[in-house]
């Protein structure tokens, strides 16, 4: 294949933008090269600026769970936009899209729009902050919550140690205020706990983790965090931004039978527009402004044109729950596919998979946290994502990050992923034995 424009592109966009992209994973660091720039998608394709078709297991990092350019969601975004692109005053949508919400998430009583998963994490943690009166929340290491300060903390060597920040720009002062635990780690959330007695407001926590790679909590996991906040009045907050309404129409509280005081959303929400929510509890909700002190706004902020998007999109999932049967199907056929490629070429690796998110580690050992995501091989990784992308199949562009597949795979397509996957398997390990 050629990358001639997206060169080109990249080369000019570093003059004018941080990097040359947007937001750093598209630079392509993690694997080496320069960074593909897209033109157009279509179900299951993607195509770039130099004419290039790609199966993409990305799908806009979830939202595209039916694929892209689905034809009831450009409808609905053609049909809003010619009623303005926005108003900055309330519509009947955000109505809709509220009730429809609170019904299928039932954990959800109330729910506030925002403008993507960042600020929607951000608010749910200020609004437990307001509604405990404490300062201090714990986040666990690789979940990632958006760039918000509070977020970009890196974890401590103890449990009475505060953590640094991880990015500079974020205050001492705020990194004081987050502690850092490992996933699947109860007892490490436990020690917090008893170290910081009644000054943690909240716990926030991917219920499946995305950032490190895909990784799923155990079920002791989950429900012993639920134990912890209902005994020392914490407000449990779960970041569905990528796994609302992807793992099943409630998201993975229901899936994994844990029902969280806040969730935050994305994503999906939006059908691929850029759009954020957060909900719960209503006596907890209610301690947003207007109806109480904890201050929260923006103009864009339930946008009609995103609203018509995401409700196009939660409706059809609503009303086609076969969905998340095609997903899982989908999943399993897929990453059982490249186990026996793996296994035939008797190649080490670990596949943690859960519906329809997946990722592939260049690792034997159990993934269960960001510690042993890290011990994966990132060489072969990227030797792996160019063999693919070589082949037309277009990957996340970093070990840490989970796939996200769609109904628009066929079974045919999920055949050619397969045989994609064993060619460039066996042109590594060709390529190995060369400079050996």
């Amino acid at each position: 294949m050629q990358y001639t424009t997206s060169q080109s592109l990249f080369e000019r966009a570093g003059h004018t933008i941080p990097g040359g992209v947007n937001s750093p994973v598209r630079a392509f660091k993690a694997v080496g090269g320069t960074p593909v720039f897209l033109k157009s998608a279509e179900g299951p394709y993607v195509y770039d600026v130099d004419g290039n078709q790609y199966i993409e297991l990305i799908n806009s990092w979830g939202p595209m769970i039916l694929g892209h350019a689905h034809p009831l969601i450009v409808e609905a975004v053609q049909h809003a936009a010619t009623d303005s692109l926005s108003f900055g005053a309330p519509t009947r949508r955000e109505i809709e899209m509220a009730e429809l919400i609170t019904q299928m998430v039932p954990s959800v009583e109330k729910v506030r729009m925002v403008n993507s998963g960042t600020e929607a994490t951000m608010s749910a943690v200020r609004v437990a902050r307001g509604y405990t009166g404490r300062d201090k929340i714990i986040k666990f290491a690789g979940c990632y919550h958006g760039h918000g300060d509070s977020f970009l903390i890196a974890a401590g060597s103890g449990a009475v140690t505060f953590g640094t920040p991880d990015s500079p720009g974020v205050t001492k002062g705020v990194a004081q205020d987050t502690l850092t635990a490992p996933y699947n780690d109860l007892a490490a959330v436990e020690e917090l706990v008893a170290a910081n007695p009644d000054q943690i407001a909240a716990i926030i926590i991917e219920p499946v983790a995305g950032n490190m790679g895909c990784i799923v909590p155990s079920s002791e996991f989950l429900t012993g965090l639920r134990r912890v906040c209902d005994a020392h009045g914490i407000v449990l907050i779960f970041d569905e931004v990528m796994t609302g309404f992807r793992l099943a129409p409630g998201g993975a509280q229901t899936v994994l039978g844990v029902t969280p005081d806040l969730t935050t959303l994305g994503k999906i929400i939006g059908g691929g527009m850029p759009v954020g929510a957060y909900g719960g509890k209503k006596e907890i909700m209610d301690f947003v402004a207007p109806a109480g002190p904890v201050y929260q706004a923006g103009t864009l902020s339930g946008n009609p044109v995103a609203m018509a998007a995401g409700l196009t999109m939660l409706t059809y999932l609503h009303e086609h729950p076969e969905v998340y049967t095609r997903l899982e199907t989908v999943g399993k056929t897929l990453t059982d596919g490249l186990r026996q490629g793996l296994d035939k070429l008797g190649l080490r690796y670990t596949i943690n998979q859960i519906g329809s998110m997946y990722t592939l580690f260049f690792t034997d050992q159990p993934v269960y946290d960001f510690e042993t995501a890290r011990q994966s091989d990132l060489m072969a990784f990227g030797r792996y994502f160019h063999a693919m992308l070589s082949r037309g199949v277009y990957l996340a562009p970093s070990q840490f990050e989970s796939l996200f597949l769609s109904t628009a795979l066929t079974d045919e397509l999920i055949d050619r992923i397969i045989e994609a996957h064993q060619d460039a398997l066996e042109e590594i390990m060709a390529e190995t034995e060369g400079r050996n």
